[in-house]
């Protein structure tokens, strides 16, 4: 396991005199196309998914983002059970309709995702050497939220993402992530596209 870490962490290549190590590239490139599959309502992008997450945790570990490294652990489980809740209905992740996020949803997530952050935010700045605690904790806590929506097939779940993708470039260019923050430049483009495909589909449900 140790040697598997150590490559890991090892350098693939070298980009504006920052190494990009092995996790990162694999991370991004299961990270994109995981975000593809969505997009198209496959249902494999639930175990290449997982692998990201594997990629990603230790990639931000390294990184001191403590809270986005936190947040793998967490996708892999809401994975685990996204991958469960499309996999119902003999396999087809279409047996799962999109639709629209329920007021009382709103809310909710509004609430929790706001303290949430909050807290996070202080723990960070309080409890670690994180150098982007606020941003860090927002990234970790919208991503739930929008992981969530993801695994309801709610279309707003969409708005989310974007939201996440605005905060998370500028952070990863300051951690010298320069391949990961181009990556979700291109996870905002593919948002819009997933958007736009999920509306239609909940457009063409309700007779529109």
């Amino acid at each position: 396991m140790s040697a598997i870490l150590s490559w890991l962490d090892s350098a693939a290549f070298v980009l504006f005199g920052a190494p990009v190590s092995w996790s990162e590239v694999l991370g991004d490139i299961t990270g994109a196309a995981c975000v593809a599959l969505v997009a198209r309502q496959n249902i494999w992008n639930w175990p290449l998914g997982l692998l990201n997450n594997v990629f990603w945790a230790l990639l931000f570990f390294r990184a001191k983002l403590y809270g986005d490294s936190a947040l793998q652990i967490v996708f892999f489980v809401l994975g685990c059970y996204g991958w469960w809740r499309w996999a119902r209905g003999r396999g087809e992740a279409s047996s799962r309709p999109v639709r629209r996020t329920r007021s009382a949803e709103w809310k909710v997530l509004g609430g929790v995702v706001g303290a949430s952050t909050a807290a996070l935010a202080a723990w960070l700045a309080l409890r670690t050497d994180s150098p982007a605690p606020l941003a860090d904790a927002s990234v970790l806590t919208l991503s739930l939220a929008a992981t969530w929506g993801q695994a309801e097939k709610v279309v707003e779940s969409w708005w989310i993402w974007i939201a996440v993708d605005v905060i998370s470039v500028p952070l990863y260019v300051s951690r010298a992530l320069y391949p990961t923050a181009a990556l979700y430049l291109v996870f905002g483009v593919l948002c819009v596209v997933g958007l736009r495909a999920w509306r239609r589909d909940l457009l063409a449900k309700e007779g529109r």
